[in-house]
């Protein structure tokens, strides 16, 4: 079968986009995404995002990781998916739509997209420097200095394999303060199980988590990734944090057609 596809990425984290709101892509589809998201022998992605009907809402995001197992929130395939729904005429420059972790809005502004992400309330600190929170995903948060020079693929299969986490797994974020109210951040993936270019959850992770320690009392917050900077805004409440959005570029970068096994 000829499966048409559209490639977008969002501060260098990168999608395999497709609509599948007629049901086309095959049931059984583990292998075939693995292989559709592989560098070297497929498109390449960090992961494959579905656009599906939603009876309550615009649309409805299923986001595969890169390994072909569906995975949970994705705030930059959010973003994307968003843009892409903008392309197809399904919506103007506001959305709602589904994801696993429930219901979401979208905000288009030129090729920058916003998302509201879930509110936060449960935050575990581990001493000064480490805080374990859910934000759509489960994000591990260090604090720490010079992570330019960290080997982060290896001190992030560190955590991520660790007994504690080794089962469901666990997002891993580097963090370095650079200025009041901006932060450096690079993050380990689980599912793609390397490090990538961005992470939407994970510095939206690392925003709340710097304002939960007092490192800074900003609630508009920059985050500077590898592949480009992100903006996380929030307010707080009784219970903890609320009306986070998380805001970005995000862009189509081509599409095409490949032959794939529909079986």
């Amino acid at each position: 079968m000829e499966l048409k596809f559209f490639k977008y990425q969002g501060a260098g984290n990168d999608f395999i986009m497709i609509d599948n709101r007629s049901e086309i892509f095959p049931k059984k589809h583990t292998n075939l995404i693995a292989q559709l998201c592989d560098r070297r022998f497929g498109i390449g992605a960090d992961g494959l995002i579905l656009l599906e009907n939603d009876e309550i809402s615009d649309f409805k995001m299923r986001y595969y990781n890169s390994d072909g197992n569906e995975g949970s929130m994705c705030g930059n395939g959010a973003r994307c998916i968003v843009s892409f729904a903008n392309f197809l005429n399904i919506i103007g420059d506001q959305a709602k739509f589904s994801a696993i972790d429930g219901m979401h809005e979208g905000i288009m502004e030129g090729n920058l997209v916003s998302i509201k992400m879930k509110d936060v309330d449960v935050l575990e600190k581990r001493g000064k420097n480490i805080i374990v929170l859910d934000t759509g995903s489960p994000h591990y948060v260090c604090f720490t200095n010079e992570i330019e020079n960290l080997d982060i693929k290896k001190e992030g299969s560190s955590i991520r394999y660790a007994p504690e986490y080794s089962k469901e797994g666990i997002n891993v974020n580097f963090v370095e303060e650079k200025a009041p109210g901006v932060f450096s951040v690079r993050t380990y993936e689980r599912g793609v199980e390397n490090e990538t270019l961005a992470c939407g959850t994970g510095v939206t992770a690392v925003a709340i988590a710097a304002n939960a320690t007092l490192r800074t009392k900003k609630n508009e917050i920059l985050l500077k990734t590898l592949g480009g900077d992100l903006n996380v805004t929030f307010s707080k409440s009784e219970k903890g944090f609320e009306n986070i959005w998380l805001k970005g570029p995000a862009e189509q970068v081509f599409e095409g057609k490949i032959l794939i096994d529909n079986e």
